[in-house]
């Protein structure tokens, strides 16, 4: 059962409200107080596990800083990291998606370290697993879901070595 702060967040992100001021709010807040603690302290890691994620731009080739929450997978020394292009449940994917599809070599900040990974978007069964897996980490996935027409893009970052 999910301590009753825990499940007020859960309920207010879930909500059309939070889907348009949060995209505005939330990343410039995490890039701000992420540069002050140099890349030790995230905000929405408060709630939910967060990398700054570093990728080039799909058209533009220059480097795009993007922090977002994530679904860590297993030791964090040799782990993946699971990404969900939730976009907050708004119509069109996130610009960073189009980005790892087209350069899947990048780097995330994860607690203070900056690691190299290279991304695979996710499909079929393995996608299936991971969905059901992100919906019980945290259940407003779904409400995203229901209210757009796209099928929300699940990434899996790996460790690649230097």
């Amino acid at each position: 059962m999910a301590p009753p702060g825990l499940r007020f967040v859960q309920k207010v992100s879930s909500t059309r409200t939070f889907a348009r001021v949060a995209p505005h709010v939330i990343p410039a807040m995490d890039r701000a107080v992420h540069r002050l603690t140099r890349g030790k302290v995230l905000l929405s890691a408060q709630m939910l596990p967060g990398v700054i994620l570093t990728v080039r731009g799909a058209r533009s080739g220059l480097p795009r800083r993007t922090p977002l929450a994530c679904m860590p997978e297993g030791d964090p020394a040799t782990g993946t990291w699971l990404l969900i292009g939730s976009n907050f449940g708004r119509p069109g994917h996130p610009n960073w998606t189009a980005n790892l599809m087209a350069h899947p070599d990048a780097e995330i900040s994860w607690r203070g370290e900056d690691v190299p990974v290279t991304a695979r978007l996710l499909g079929g069964q393995e996608r299936k697993a991971a969905w059901e897996a992100a919906l019980k980490f945290w259940p407003p996935y779904a409400a995203y879901q229901e209210r757009i027409d796209r099928e929300i893009r699940l990434f899996c970052l790996e460790r690649r070595r230097r």
